[in-house]
């Protein structure tokens, strides 16, 4: 959410005028023995006082909200120590609704996100918001609080009654933007800011795990809805966009393995695409990236994948917190090489992932060594300096921007 701010020129400066007012007096003196002509010569007149120029600029322009937030979140970076950068660049959860336990952990792991599971909701809105509030360690600086509410077969607070996808599908764009507002209000109040909620994968496979969490069939159907939904929680809280570059290309399911797809990037670019340009469009503050391959563009599964955060950026314009999938669904893969949390999740920050999501698998102790570890890397190079300090600059600037709008 950068803003360019046109130079303004000079104006011009005032001209300075001189010269000579050249008059010949001529004065004839007639004598009858001699004649003599006198002339009087020319003389220059004075020059004008020089005037001062004036060369105006003017004042400068106060900084704006997005311009003071980077310039916030930069004074937090510089002066965080390696350890609360790799806190900053985590978002975890853990199985307890405790609120003790709950503030224990944000306050011992310094991590910059909680998401939401099914075992961290009580049994009411003000319960939840109640926990909510335990998280925040510091009023300055809250988390980002998540949670996966699409509405419909994917829902975790059983007092949202509200539509998903796999009815909005059928109706018009009008309908998910009203669903997706009042969805909105309702995590706000729960004390959430941030909805893993906009699916912009697209299939027609019907029998796809994915097909009833779609909003079309087809990118261009989709993207409207997807660009309504985003619309609909603009300002309430942040819309996360997922699961780049998109599942709807495999039949697979990445809960249970690395699903591969032999796409070609035109194929990507005239359907799948579409959507995720969609919601980047209307502002979607968070794009999630998927554990899914497209040897297209790369081997390894979009989340660790240099290329597709790189094309993300380049392509389609985004500039805001890149976020993985869960980094536990590689491990639950059982793919050998990725069974590691640690290297997962400096892989997947390496590779250009802003904040890094895990949850299966996670509990106190893990999340507290998850933190270490990427410490550690940090320390050692494995996980380059820049690459750490743009992450928890891009996700303290959401940060303070959520605090902004409580």
């Amino acid at each position: 959410m950068q803003t360019h701010r046109q130079r303004t020129g000079f104006a011009g400066r005032a001209g300075r005028r001189g010269g000579f007012a050249c008059g010949l007096g001529r004065a004839l003196l007639g004598c009858a023995a001699i004649a003599t002509t006198a002339l009087a010569g020319c003389a220059p007149e004075p020059s004008p006082t020089p005037q001062p120029t004036h060369d105006t600029q003017p004042a400068p322009k106060p900084p704006t909200a997005a311009e003071q937030r980077h310039a916030r979140a930069t004074e937090w970076v510089a002066a965080a120590s390696t350890r609360e950068l790799a806190g900053a660049v985590i978002m975890a959860s853990v199985p307890t609704t405790d609120p003790g336990q709950l503030r224990e952990l944000m306050a011992g792991t310094g991590i910059g996100g909680f998401i939401l599971m099914g075992a961290n909701v009580p049994g009411t809105a003000e319960e939840l918001a109640g926990l909510t509030a335990q998280l925040t360690v510091d009023p300055e600086l809250p988390p980002l609080v998540g949670i996966d509410e699409e509405g419909g077969l994917v829902t975790r607070l059983p007092w949202d009654t509200l539509a998903g996808a796999d009815t909005l599908r059928s109706e018009p764009p009008e309908a998910t933007l009203a669903a997706f507002s009042e969805r909105a209000a309702l995590l706000s109040a729960s004390g959430v800011n941030v909805n893993f909620g906009v699916v912009a994968d697209v299939t027609s496979a019907e029998w796809s795990f994915i097909y009833q969490r779609t909003l079309g069939a087809t990118g261009a159907e989709a993207a409207p809805r997807v660009a309504a939904a985003v619309a609909g929680e603009r300002g309430v809280v942040a819309s996360t966009l997922k699961h780049f570059p998109g599942h709807g290309a495999t039949d697979d399911d990445s809960h249970s393995g690395i699903p591969r797809t032999d796409l070609s990037l035109d194929a990507w670019r005239a359907n799948d695409k579409l959507p995720f340009a969609a919601g980047i469009d209307a502002g979607a503050e968070l794009l999630m990236f998927g554990h899914l391959s497209y040897p297209s563009l790369s081997l390894a599964p979009a989340s660790l994948a240099p290329e597709w955060y790189a094309l993300a950026r380049d392509e389609l314009g985004f500039d805001g917190v890149a976020v993985t999938d869960d980094l536990g669904m590689l491990r639950a893969s059982g793919v050998p090489e990725y069974q590691d949390a640690t290297a997962t999740t400096v892989a997947a920050l390496a590779a250009g992932a802003d904040l890094a999501l895990t949850v299966i698998g996670m509990d106190a102790p893990g999340v507290a060594a998850l933190v270490d570890g990427v410490t550690a890397a940090a320390e050692a190079g494995t996980l380059p300096d820049a690459r750490l300090r743009e992450a928890a600059t891009r996700v303290t600037e959401l940060r303070l921007e959520l605090a902004e709008a409580r």
